[in-house]
């Protein structure tokens, strides 16, 4: 059973309180622009498992079946807690090669993109890790992890990440030792040097202090966060694949078959040396770092603040419906929520395009409501509350691009 259903409206609340204590403390971490984008990937991230199968839970049900060498069995705590320590051995090799190969770092960088550090950066999720994350969790199936046990253990995985992703709480004595606390994985979000492939466990950071990837966090020494060759964007589907999309480009612009290949499974960051000659990448001047930060105006800001909550609404609604409606219906659902946060991108970007993505993503949901009524996938009801739904968020969008001579979040060195 997987508990984060249950986990997101505490996210939710524990990101508020964040804001709260960060504004009353005089030390916030929290931009809008940020925090949206962070959120809008972790929607994006869910939305994309109602289009696609779980491929990894497929394969696993497979090998529990026919080929598990013995059984955990559900009913023994020993047995949960060796299913725990199993869970996170193989977490810390996935984690660890999803940074140092370039195939699974095009998948896995979305998670470290954010220049900020809080606990919204906890939901920035992946939206193509279905396609090979479920690879290195395998054995757990063939050591006797039944799926039941698998879907519980990696969903109180993940939640206990939520936590460790804030700057306020300092280090915790003897528990740095044994866990990952949010001191030690500071480190794994940094792009000081000497931070970087640091610190890849997910519970226990012993697996770290075993391998030799443990590095303490220097309270001296300030930590940037972000990626060494910034994404200078706020579009959640650029996120999720621009790391992919440069692999590719490398790979035909290079006169080398063999590194052409090589691609495939490089390590993180290395590119064909007639390729780095003649196209350099810009990476970030950590002695004069600038946070990516397009100025926009108060309003905007509220509005695109309220944008998104209007849409977790219509998301968590959307989830309630999955038994109700079609697959057709859900399809189309998704796909508005996909072109919302593409749109809130473009809108933050401040690309002069976002209008015209608005107005393509008001279209999409006008006709779609249309054809859902009059091929009687929903009812009158259904359709009325679309038709308020559109309105509020055309009214929402509309003043996100309005113009304000409020610019808080313009570009603010930090270091």
């Amino acid at each position: 059973m997987s508990l984060l259903p249950y986990a997101v409206p505490f996210f939710l609340l524990f990101i508020a309180l964040e804001i709260f204590w960060g504004w009353k403390k005089g030390g916030n971490t929290y931009r809008v622009n940020d925090c949206i984008n962070s959120l809008s990937l972790g929607l994006l991230s869910t939305v994309t498992k109602f289009i696609f199968l779980n491929i990894g839970l497929l394969v696993f049900s497979r090998i529990e079946q026919q080929y598990a060498i013995t059984t955990l069995d559900v009913e023994s705590g020993v047995a949960w807690v060796t299913g725990l320590i199993i869970y996170d051995f193989f977490y810390y090799w996935f984690h660890r090669i999803s940074h140092e190969r370039q195939l699974f770092w095009g998948s896995h960088v979305v998670h470290h993109q954010s220049e900020d550090y809080n606990l919204s950066t906890a939901l920035r999720q992946t939206s193509t890790g279905f396609l090979a994350t479920w690879i290195f969790f395998i054995p757990c199936f063939l050591m006797g992890m039944p799926v039941y046990m698998y879907v519980g253990i990696a969903s109180a995985h993940l939640i206990y990440q939520f936590w460790i992703h804030t700057q306020h709480i300092p280090k915790l004595g003897v528990l740095e030792w044994i866990f990952v606390t949010p001191s030690n994985h500071r480190v794994h979000h940094a792009q000081n040097p000497k931070y970087i492939d640091k610190n890849y466990g997910g519970l226990f950071i012993l697996w770290d202090r075993a391998f030799g990837t443990f590095m303490e966090e220097d309270e001296h020494e300030e930590i940037l966060y972000g990626l060494r060759t910034p994404l200078l964007s706020w579009s959640p589907l650029w996120a999720n694949v621009h790391v992919f999309y440069n692999m590719f480009v490398d790979a035909w612009r290079t006169e080398s078959k063999s590194d052409k290949w090589k691609m495939i499974w490089s390590r993180t960051g290395w590119r064909p040396e007639d390729v780095a000659r003649k196209y350099p990448v810009q990476k970030t001047d950590l002695d004069n770092f600038i946070k990516y930060s397009p100025p926009i105006g108060l309003t905007p800001r509220i509005a695109i603040v309220l944008q998104y909550l209007l849409l977790t609404f219509f998301h968590l609604w959307s989830v309630s419906q999955y038994d109700t409606f079609s697959y057709g219906v859900m399809l189309g659902l998704s796909v508005f929520q996909i072109y919302t946060v593409i749109s809130l991108g473009a809108v933050m970007d401040g690309k002069t395009y976002a209008l015209r993505v608005e107005t393509t993503r008001l279209l999409m949901l006008s006709t779609g409501l249309g054809y859902f009524f009059l091929s009687g996938q929903i009812g009158s009801s259904w359709l009325f509350a679309g038709i308020g739904y559109l309105f509020i968020s055309s009214a929402l969008m509309w003043l996100s691009m309005s113009d304000s001579e409020d610019d808080d979040d313009a570009l603010v060195p930090v270091a």
